[in-house]
């Protein structure tokens, strides 16, 4: 009944932008990869960070649940509407409200994409830096932590984001950081919200950090005998201090599927790994060659060094594809990606112990990986009916990654999927006092309920 009332009075508010249609509502019952799905009682696509305000004033008063909604590429069930309520779609928040290009920063709303603050930027010599691989919005990024492929050179979003503007459980419209590259006042709620997944306020504009298009860009692959040899080539390139920007792993499975669908008959189904460099001419030569050099002390064969635009984004496209290479691979099987992340010192062993966790499963897996920060994600594919067998492994992944001194994620986030690994992660202690600053912040707990805490 009170959901009732809510949305009664926002629809005065979002007219038709207030809709009930069963289509829209299943597209807004789920994420990319986690099988969640519940059904939202409507979706409402706000315009302003006023109108997101005026209807979270609604939903505080009368305890509506309201989940937040970008691009709906989340990997861990964030955006699914577990108990109903309202979701948030904020994909008409898409404007760029400000470039400062001389300060090398930006101001955009929450459903700005990546690809399209990329194009925007093109044309005046800048780029953001976090890569995660889908078209996501960047306020889905900040609510998740996101990193990806760059974030060995460039850092996660939490280093390239300067403030926020966010509306809390309540309806307050609050601003926190601002334009300076570092300020030594007061709390630090930028970083608390960031990785929030929606739980303590809903993000609406985001003040971006940028960087300068370097003057050359370089990208090579090369193969290995062993995953073990590719690993300890990346980790003697990071102890070397060589300024990698990408440093990406993928084993002899994902690279057989990835030659087959993005057609890179070049390269061998071997364990391989995938480099870019930044800088002037001289300096991304002089990074691929110390590289290389590095790469062929463990082994490493056919280390193909491309600067054309072309050859460096068609490699990229692969990766990026990854998923979608091993899902065409295995017709016909259900597929979810799970993510850990270890001490790049320990990522040898976890790959060795991951491997022998699938081998045991007698299921199908590829591992690919920002291993340059010791980031892995294992493409778990199973038949029709052993879904439960899949979930089993990936308990078993995560639970290593734990015992190696590693994280439950390095970058896909809570959601629903990683809820029972926090406490063995951080202890009651330090759960306790998330738990305070959610109800602190969302008293009544209408804020994405059912995420990252078990209860």
């Amino acid at each position: 009944m009170e959901t009732q009332e809510t949305l009664a009075a926002a629809r005065q508010i979002f007219g038709e932008r207030l809709t009930f249609n069963a289509s829209i509502r299943e597209t807004h019952a789920h994420g990319e990869a986690n099988p969640a799905c519940h059904l939202p009682d409507a979706v409402i696509f706000p315009e302003t960070t006023e109108e997101v305000s005026r209807l979270l004033a609604l939903c505080h008063a009368n305890h509506t649940p309201v989940t937040p909604f970008g691009a709906g590429t989340s990997l861990e069930g964030h955006v699914a509407p577990v108990r109903g309520g309202i979701s948030l779609d904020l994909s008409r928040m898409n404007k760029v409200l400000a470039l400062n290009a001389e300060d090398l920063d930006a101001r955009v709303e929450a459903g700005v994409t990546r690809r399209q603050l990329e194009l925007d930027l093109r044309e005046h010599g800048l780029f953001f830096s976090v890569d995660p691989g889908a078209d996501a919005t960047i306020g889905g990024m900040c609510a998740t932590r996101a990193s990806g492929t760059t974030t060995v050179r460039y850092g996660t979003i939490r280093d390239n984001v300067l403030g926020l503007r966010a509306v809390m459980a309540d309806g307050t419209v609050v601003d926190t950081g601002g334009r300076v590259r570092k300020s030594s006042t007061g709390y630090d709620l930028t970083r608390l919200l960031i990785g929030s997944e929606g739980t303590l306020a809903i993000i609406t504009e985001i003040q971006l950090k940028l960087h300068g298009i370097p003057e050359a860009i370089g990208a090579a692959v090369c193969g290995f005998a062993s995953e073990h040899d590719a690993v300890a080539t990346v980790i003697e390139i990071i102890q070397t201090g060589i300024p990698v920007a990408r440093a990406e792993f993928a084993d002899a499975a994902q690279m057989a599927a990835s030659i087959a669908y993005s057609k890179l008959t070049h390269l061998a189904a071997q364990p391989s790994l995938m480099f870019e460099f930044h800088g002037s001419a001289e300096s991304v030569a002089e990074q691929a060659a110390r590289a290389e050099e590095i790469a062929c002390a463990h082994g490493g064969a056919g280390f193909a060094f491309a600067t054309e635009a072309e050859a460096r984004n068609r490699l990229w496209r692969a990766r990026h594809d990854a998923f979608w290479a091993a899902r065409a691979a295995y017709p016909g099987m259900g597929a979810f990606s799970t993510d850990t992340i270890v001490p790049i010192s320990r990522l040898a062993e976890a790959l060795a112990l991951t491997r022998e966790l699938v081998t045991r499963s007698g299921l199908h897996a590829t591992i690919v990986g920002h291993v340059g920060d010791g980031n892995f994600h294992v493409l778990i594919l199973y038949p029709e009916g052993e879904a439960a067998r899949a979930w089993e492994l990936d308990r078993g992944i995560v639970g290593l990654a734990l015992s190696l001194g590693g994280s439950a994620s390095g970058e896909h986030g809570v959601g629903l999927g990683k809820r029972e690994f926090l406490p063995l992660e951080h202890g009651p202690a330090a759960l306790e006092v998330m738990r305070a600053i959610k109800r602190a912040l969302d008293p009544r707990g209408i804020l994405n309920p059912g995420k990252i805490f078990l209860e």
